[in-house]
């Protein structure tokens, strides 16, 4: 093969251009004609009819007046769509927010959010900017599982209060308050919200079993409301406590800051930062798997950063990617970011043109979205599936969930993701066995089959002791190999240490090899490394295993090869 011909199959680096052009761009350069924009326009309409009464129901589940979440879908929505490393992602106010958002409210007031949420922008920009967003992909599945589920719990119990029309004073965001204030009120039940609140359940699980393509959220909110209007319900709606939703998007503003302020606001920063990170990370990988597309991670995180940056100067909340309007824009039929940049375009015509009608939305009414909500966030399956998988697998979620439901959500991943480290480490280092079937290390190996397999020969002669170490040789497994090491009895004249299935060595295994070997050295044993890997060599040259210590060759016959003719030399 010539020079060219290499050359040209040899895969170039991606440019800094190349990793953070936006999508949209990509859709452009294509070719975007008048059917693509039919396509993105169709999709952008169905997408905001699903988000308008999401955006109100979470803004409210979360403390804050409904507005807040259509800003939040108008601005962050459109943002992440026009600068966006995914095709089909939606931006938009979520529900996996809204513990940390009533806590940060509850704590710190509106302007508290907009600081840490602004900083948490901030954090996301320059971890896309760092290249941080492939390392998403790290967090054990059973943390994500944990802390959904644990999300899912918390909201469902702060929409009892609005379902079931309870006095309630002052709503603590905490779970063991809020489930003792609602026990308190609970004599100030309201039947008629509770009916309003069942008829919006009944409406959208009937349409999704009937009509699946209808939007049963939007239908639920509407009858509800019409109900409430006509019939003169005794049940509090968006009038009653917000008094209404306003037409336009507010003047740009960013409340005071002070050093103090940005000290403090720090822990809440990186909580959103993160939590927006992972959320919209999984749903752009959901997106790839439904349409066999490619995201890029860092662009994503980037266009997160400034959604979320943007949407509080404009008085909104958190933004992230959502999974389920995502998938909607994407089953609508959309051709690119496009659809999701008309879709922000929609909910703002639905604010110029509908919001006098908002004040009629009976809050019972949002209470029932949410109920479904957190019902489709629990992930039952997948919880139920790791709790019989393994007792370690059971630990992280069960762990993950306990503490977003108890304590907080920063708490409970940070406690999640180490623990899922620790059953990593725990579950590598359990791979070195001896004296089973399974052993990575074992001496006096017989032939394997026939193949291409590395043979490794029937020692025959005592003098010789061949050992093979398969799998990662790292600090966990250091005791286990070294154990077995140990335990050799009579000092060999040859030892050959074979790394043909090792895929890496760390600097704690390297060291105590090198401890080993100069044992085997003071007996006057001479030692051969096989098979080691430009990496692994590299490991274990830092680590002082170097000639006279160590002879390298390249396979076990070769080592057998210059232990015969060493022999030969000395008989002569």
């Amino acid at each position: 093969m010539d020079t060219s011909t290499m050359v040209g199959t040899k895969r170039a680096t991606p440019s800094l251009a190349e990793l953070f052009a936006p999508k949209v761009l990509t859709v452009l350069r294509e070719g975007y004609g008048m059917a693509a924009f039919r396509a993105d326009a169709v999709a952008g309409l169905t997408v905001a009819i699903v988000a308008l009464p999401l955006s109100m129901a979470i803004a409210i589940g979360s403390g804050l007046s409904p507005e807040k979440g259509l800003f939040t879908a108008v601005v962050g929505g459109f943002l992440i769509s026009v600068l966006g490393g995914s095709r089909f992602q939606i931006g938009g106010p979520a529900g996996a927010f809204i513990v940390l958002i009533a806590s940060i409210v509850e704590r710190k007031g509106y302007d508290g959010l907009v600081l840490a949420t602004a900083m948490a922008g901030l954090i996301m920009i320059a971890a896309g900017y760092l290249r941080f967003g492939t390392y998403i992909k790290y967090i054990p599945f059973p943390v994500t599982v944990g802390f959904t589920a644990g999300i899912a719990v918390i909201i469902f119990a702060s929409q009892v209060k609005d379902m079931l029309g309870l006095d309630i004073a002052h709503e603590p965001a905490a779970l063991i308050p809020k489930v003792e204030a609602i026990a308190a009120g609970i004599g100030s039940i309201r039947p008629a919200t509770v009916f309003i609140s069942i008829l919006s359940i009944a409406i959208i699980v009937g349409v999704r079993r009937v009509r699946p393509n209808w939007p049963g959220m939007l239908i639920a909110v509407g009858v509800t409301a019409v109900l409430t209007a006509l019939l003169h319900l005794d049940v509090a709606t968006i009038g009653s406590r917000f008094g209404g939703v306003p037409r336009m998007l507010p003047a740009p503003h960013f409340p005071d800051v002070s050093l103090a302020k940005i000290q403090a606001a720090i822990p809440d920063a990186v909580s959103i930062a993160l939590l927006g990170a992972i959320e919209s990370l999984l749903s752009a990988v959901v997106a790839d798997g439904m349409t066999g597309r490619k995201h890029r991670s860092n662009c994503e995180l980037v266009a997160q950063g400034f959604g979320n940056f943007t949407a509080v100067m404009f008085g909104g909340m958190c933004v992230t990617g959502t999974i389920a309007r995502t998938a909607t824009n994407i089953r609508a039929g959309a051709h690119g970011p496009v659809s999701g940049m008309l879709h922000a375009a929609f909910v703002l015509l639905f604010m110029l043109v509908a919001a006098p009608l908002a004040v009629y939305i009976p809050l019972a009414g949002l209470g029932g979205v949410l109920a479904i909500v957190a019902w489709n966030m629990a992930e039952k399956r997948e919880f139920a599936s790791l709790m019989r998988s393994s007792r370690g697998d059971a630990a992280v979620l069960l762990a993950t969930f306990l503490l977003t439901v108890f304590v907080d959500l920063t708490t409970a991943i940070a406690v999640g993701v180490t623990l899922g480290a620790f059953l990593f480490l725990h579950r590598m280092a359990e791979a070195v066995e001896v004296e089973t079937g399974s052993a990575l290390v074992a001496d006096d190996m017989a032939d394997s089959a026939e193949g291409d397999e590395t043979e490794l020969p029937r020692i025959t002669n005592d003098g010789v002791m061949v050992y093979r170490i398969s799998g990662a040789f790292f600090f966990g497994a250091t005791a286990t190999v070294g154990a077995v090491l140990d335990r050799i009895g009579a000092q060999p004249k040859t030892f050959v240490l074979d790394f043909s299935e090792v895929p890496l060595v760390d600097s704690t295994a390297a060291k105590s090899l090198e401890g080993f070997v100069k044992k085997l050295n003071r007996a006057g044993t001479t030692v051969y490394f096989t098979s080691t890997s430009k990496n692994i060599r590299r490991a274990l040259l830092r680590a002082g295993l170097r000639k006279p210590l160590i002879h390298y060759v390249a396979r076990i016959e070769d080592a057998l090869a210059a232990t015969r003719d060493d022999e030969a030399l000395v008989g002569s």
